[in-house]
């Protein structure tokens, strides 16, 4: 059976404040909103105050909780500045009150133009059409509160509340107005971070770089903005530190990445755990351990097709000079990673070793000598080795050798450079001729020792001694004084410099001394020229004469080989304008030619030899039996006159002689025409087509344009055959 009670006594601690009104300005009522904020004028009157209350009723035997009613001070502003406090029987245990009044949304306020001070026209009263039971509004403030507690914004996030206004205090025959309210529940941090599933699975190949991502996971929340932002960690059960995860600022993901390299060989799959907690917790509606969630990963590792892997990263090994051939320096090791386990053969990069100083076993990675080494042209070799794999893809993978060659003493001591030493005539005992040192290719670990020493048989010597300085330095003395030129112009003075290697070596070097004619300051004039008269036992006057004579003979011999060439030159070329025939010339003989195996014309004029141009050493010898018979003409023609038979007969032979001399000019030639072709109406300009008709003796023979030779025109070469 329903009942109703009245509830206990209500003690109210309120803060009490006052409010007035405005005149109304218009008969009709109409709404406005305002903010509960709104500035009021405070008047100090004290009013009574109201209660704004419904009956209530309580269902019997309904154990769950439940809202049975609201209670409220006509002067409670939505502020939180008035606290309400249940006493009586049944209080804090059958019934409970909220300290405080719902939480203020908004405030709506109608205007009435009627006059307040004339009955009830202009007194309103605000209800609620629509947006119950979620709020409420006072009726005679407007002011809209929340009626439900823990109203849930991931249920629902707008409500549409129709505030009506009535005057003449809601009795009938008063007007009324309506408006909507959009209420919009902003978010709070009262919904953790939930994984989905209990596991997540991802697979990732070995041969993956570092900073691959891996997969991505989130967990759910239910929140928006700032209190949905949250943060994920990972848990490895074997501590190796693989994987790490970041959140994506974007999408709240947890973007899970790879850490380290991965070896399927080594380790096939790794089991985490992540977790992801909110940024911003608020306490007030979770726990600590709400706003956190947990859940699993298995990460598999894919198997790849790798590339052998050497068992160092880098190999370095030494090895001395003096080594033999096919000595061993050492051995690379490889060895296939897969499971397959291919083998593996090695062998030099070819741009590493240019001059093949080393050869590798190709099966189990020995290094050798190949060729003779020497430090001092290079100490360091830097070899590239490949191991690749025999089967399968055939991959391979590099690895680089460091071989330091050691010095051993295989080189002697030398002077540090040269020397050019020389001493003043009426020098004194004692003096210092020269210091000298000495340098080695080879390498000392303690640094070089030279020691300076005279040959065995020369060491006691009567002009120099040598005194070595114990610093790698030696200084040349002189054993006596009065040195002069006219007595010896130089010393030959033989040095052994040795080293301290093991074993020693040493080298022997002679000095040569020249006597020198110095200035006051002790300083030779003429340096290096001097010395090289000296020792050659002239003076200076007489090497500058002999060089003066050697320079003149020199000059002259160039010049007449000039004037010759030159002479020979113009020879050349007025025998080869000579032997040029004018390109203008034409002759007027024709030779008839004809094909092998054509036959005769018997018309055809008989063939003419021709006169081959003769050679110069015939022609030489021509001329000179033509002159020994003129000769021997004349010196028997002295006492015979111009009428005698002798002297006709003389002059005679000379024309026959000279018309038939085979070597005087002009010489006949063969020259080639090219087959010009039918039909031309310019005719043929060969020769060989000219009219043999008899000529008139009254009508001179017509020459016309003597002919020209075309290969003149084009820069062609000139054709032509002498015999």
């Amino acid at each position: 059976m329903d009942c109703y009670a009245l509830l206990p006594l209500l003690i109210v601690s309120s803060v009490m404040g006052c409010y007035a009104t405005e005149d109304a300005q218009t008969k009709r009522p109409c709404l406005e909103m305002r903010s509960p904020n709104a500035t009021q004028h405070v008047a100090h009157r004290r009013f009574r105050r109201g209660w704004i209350w419904k009956q209530f009723f309580v269902p019997e035997e309904d154990p769950a909780p439940q809202i049975i009613g609201e209670l409220k001070s006509d002067f409670d502003k939505g502020d939180l500045s008035i606290m309400y406090l249940l006493s009586g029987e049944g209080a804090g245990d059958v019934f409970e009150i909220d300290e405080y009044t719902g939480t203020t949304v908004m405030q709506v306020t109608a205007t009435d133009a009627d006059d307040p001070q004339y009955g009830n026209n202009a007194k309103l009263i605000y209800s609620i059409l629509q947006g119950e039971p979620y709020f409420s509004v006072e009726p005679k403030t407007g002011i809209i509160v929340t009626s439900l507690p823990d109203m849930d914004r991931e249920a629902r996030e707008k409500y549409f509340v129709i505030v009506q206004v009535k005057d003449m205090m809601g009795l009938s025959g008063g007007y009324s107005a309506t408006t909507t309210v959009t209420v919009s529940l902003s978010d709070v941090n009262d919904n953790g971070p939930i994984f989905q599933h209990n596991l997540y699975s991802f697979g990732v190949a070995e041969s993956a770089p570092v900073g691959t991502t891996v997969g991505r996971i989130k967990a759910d929340d239910s929140d928006v903005g700032v209190n949905a932002r949250m943060n994920y960690s990972l848990e490895e059960k074997e501590g190796s530190d693989t994987f790490h995860i970041r959140t994506d600022p974007v999408t709240q993901e947890g973007i899970i990445l790879l850490a380290k390299t991965l070896d399927y060989e080594a380790k096939r799959q790794f089991f985490l755990a992540a977790e992801a907690w909110n940024d911003h917790v608020d306490t007030r509606f979770l726990s600590y351990d709400e706003f956190r969630d947990r859940t699993n990963l298995k990460i598999v590792v894919e198997d790849v097709d790798e590339p052998p892997v050497f068992l160092l990263e880098v190999y370095d090994w030494k090895i001395h000079e003096n080594a033999a051939l096919g000595t061993s320096v050492g051995t690379v090791s490889a060895r296939d990673s897969d499971t397959a386990n291919n083998p593996v053969r090695y062998s030099i990069e070819k741009d590493t070793d240019v001059k093949k100083m080393w050869k590798i076993d190709p099966n189990n990675g020995t290094i050798i000598v190949a060729k003779p080494l020497d430090r001092e042209s290079r100490a360091w070799h830097n070899l590239t080795v490949t191991a690749t794999e025999t089967r399968q893809n055939g991959l391979s993978s590099f690895v680089l050798v460091f071989i330091k060659v050691l010095d051993v003493n295989d080189n002697a001591p030398q002077f540090s450079r040269e020397h050019h030493p020389y001493i003043c005539e009426g020098v004194q005992s004692g003096e210092l001729v020269d210091l000298i040192s000495a340098v080695d290719e080879d390498e000392e670990e303690e640094g070089h020792q030279f020691y300076f020493t005279l040959v065995p048989e020369k060491r006691i010597n009567p002009n120099f001694t040598l005194r070595d300085n114990q610093d790698n330095t030696a200084s040349i003395l002189t054993r006596r004084s009065s040195f002069t030129r006219q007595d010896r112009h130089q010393y030959l003075l033989p040095i052994v410099i040795a080293d301290s290697g093991v074993p020693p070596l040493s080298s022997t070097t002679t000095l040569t001394i020249i006597v020198c004619s110095c200035h006051p300051t002790g300083h030779c004039p003429a340096g290096g020229v001097e010395a090289f008269a000296l020792t050659m036992g002239l003076s200076i006057q007489t090497l500058i004469g002999v060089l003066v004579c050697l320079l003149m003979a020199t000059v002259l011999s160039i010049l007449m080989l000039a004037v010759r060439r030159r002479k020979k030159k113009q020879q050349g070329e007025s025998k080869e304008d000579e032997s040029k025939p004018d390109p203008w010339e034409a002759s007027e003989k024709v030779l008839r030619y004809m094909e092998p195996g054509a036959e005769v014309d018997s018309g055809a004029s008989p063939p003419v030899p021709l006169r081959p141009h003769p050679r110069r050493k015939g022609r030489q010898q021509w001329r000179a039996e033509v002159a020994a018979s003129i000769r021997m003409s004349l010196r028997q023609s002295y006492n015979v006159g111009p009428e005698d038979e002798v002297f006709r007969q003389f002059i005679q032979d000379r024309l026959y002689e000279a018309d038939h001399d085979p070597y005087a000019p002009p010489f006949d030639c063969l020259r080639t025409y090219a087959f010009e072709g039918m039909g031309s109406s310019a005719g043929s300009l060969s020769s060989l087509e000219s009219s043999t008709s008899e000529q008139s003796p009254e009508r001179p023979r017509d020459q016309g344009m003597p002919f020209m030779r075309l290969t003149l025109w084009h820069g062609g070469k000139e054709e032509e055959t002498h015999f």
